[in-house]
């Protein structure tokens, strides 16, 4: 019964991605006034799942590799250390959330 709950629900995921995947595939397309079918669609949206399963097993392998059993930003931040701009953009992020909290914590009640 719960393998019949997980595929309906990696189903309904992939119907998800499937959706907006075409949809930014279609605005390209309108500005760059091309075409593009189904199909590439739909191939586009396996390599994008693929991608996002391989990202999902490299996270959880870092998280319990550290004896965690949550997935953290230090984990996303060395899943990314190869592509440095990438890297960049997820570093400055985390370090402005971090300072928002801070600031956050720091305006409290006293």
């Amino acid at each position: 019964m719960a393998d019949n709950a997980d595929e309906d629900v990696q189903e309904r995921l992939k119907s998800a991605l499937w959706f907006a995947v075409g949809k930014m595939v279609d605005e390209e397309t309108l500005r760059r006034n091309r075409n593009v079918t189904p199909q590439f669609i739909g191939a586009l949206t396996e390599l994008v799942w693929a991608q996002i399963e391989n990202v999902a097993m490299d996270l959880e392998s870092f998280s319990r590799h550290a004896g965690r059993s949550t997935v953290t930003t230090d984990d996303v931040l060395l899943l990314a250390r190869r592509n440095g701009d990438l890297h960049g953009i997820i570093k400055d992020f985390v370090d402005q959330e971090k300072a928002a909290k801070a600031k956050g914590k720091g305006t409290g009640r006293r």
